[in-house]
């Protein structure tokens, strides 16, 4: 969080890169702010758009004493969307929804993390959020007892797999009944959710240990066996979505470099079809919103900033100003933002590069 009163000192990781003299790309590369010692950031962890608090830096890099922030929480803290939904008491995605709300959208703001400065990372004073908390529909609602016939989920779909997660960190044998009966979800839903907690947790586990077959993994994990099938293969699909990711971070740095995206963490996604895909948002003065990359035709630019991959199983949607750029699925960055800055190249959907 950013503690009151020290807005002003906000510093993004093109701002530490710059003033350490380093491009984007070496600074991700090289880590310095890894280093042991290194000031904090001031973002919450799960932040894909770190901050750090500029004094402090300065003082660490110029090898003098950090200075302390201040520690007592106040209601002008701002706080990012994972503080403020711990404030509020439900999921990051869950406050993705609520911070629609005019309560809450009318005091928001922004610290820049791209080099116009015309967009940045949303926060929200803590006077607001409580404020907020207090207010909020439905609070003090106890769910119901079961799940009517014939009706949807009782529980908002962003917060479904967080909830499934406790259960599962209570117990890796836990059923797909058991999830129905607490939570009051579908059982497809429960069978869905379970696979893929169970699937990229198999997918971290051969991460750290590559000597382990996926099989041990799971077994290791204390999966049952009959849970296991679905959950191997979302671990396949999340081990390759992460052999994917250097590339599109590369990607993503490379043009946040070239003053034409914010600096990002990548977030690779799996459609529909098992296909990979993932959003770079641009800066405002580029001629599109967002750059999208699926893995079947390569890169295009998307009409929208907030939805960019669309509707249509991340394919781009008819319409007037989406470009495909590059000559291949995994052009070289100097291509991309070529080909980005000529509005003459790209017009035409290519054929699928995938199968």
């Amino acid at each position: 969080m950013i503690r009151a009163g020290r807005r002003k000192y906000a510093q993004t990781m093109a701002d530490l890169a710059s003033a350490l003299g380093m491009p984007l790309g070496t600074f991700r590369n090289k880590k310095p702010h890894a280093q042991e010692g290194h000031p904090a950031p001031i973002s919450s962890p799960k932040s894909r758009a770190l901050l750090w608090d500029s004094e402090q830096t300065k003082a660490f890099y110029a090898g003098k004493p950090i200075p302390q922030l201040p520690a007592a929480d106040s209601d002008e803290d701002l706080l990012d969307r994972h503080e403020a939904a711990a404030e509020l008491g439900v999921s990051p995605a869950s406050w993705n929804k609520y911070k629609h709300d005019p309560k809450l959208a009318e005091h928001v703001v922004r610290i820049p993390v791209s080099k116009a400065g015309e967009e940045g990372t949303e926060h929200w004073p803590r006077s607001v959020v409580r404020a907020f908390k207090t207010a909020r529909p439905g609070k003090g609602q106890s769910p119901t007892s079961g799940r009517p016939k014939g009706s949807g989920d009782m529980v908002p779909r962003e917060e479904i797999l967080p909830r499934i997660a406790e259960l599962l960190d209570a117990d890796p044998a836990v059923t797909a009944a058991v999830v129905v009966d607490e939570l009051k979800v579908a059982s497809t839903t429960a069978m869905s959710g379970l696979a893929q907690l169970r699937g990229r947790r198999i997918a971290d586990l051969l991460e750290a240990e590559p000597r382990l077959t996926a099989e041990k993994a799971a077994e290791q994990l204390g999966y049952p066996v009959v849970a296991r099938r679905r959950a191997l293969a979302v671990a396949v699909a999340e081990q390759r979505a992460r052999q994917t990711h250097p590339y599109l971070q590369h990607i993503a740095d490379a043009l946040a470099e070239a003053g034409a995206a914010e600096p990002i963490e990548v977030e690779v996604q799996q459609l529909p079809g098992e296909h990979l895909a993932a959003a770079v948002p641009l800066s405002a003065d580029q001629p599109a919103p967002a750059l999208v990359w699926d893995e079947r035709y390569g890169w295009r630019t998307a009409n929208s900033r907030r939805h960019p991959l669309g509707k249509e199983s991340g394919t781009a949607p008819e319409g007037e100003g989406i470009r495909y750029l590059g000559s291949g699925p995994r052009p070289a960055p100097a291509e991309l933002l070529e080909a980005l800055t000529d509005g003459r190249k790209g017009s035409k959907r290519p054929k699928s590069f995938a199968g």
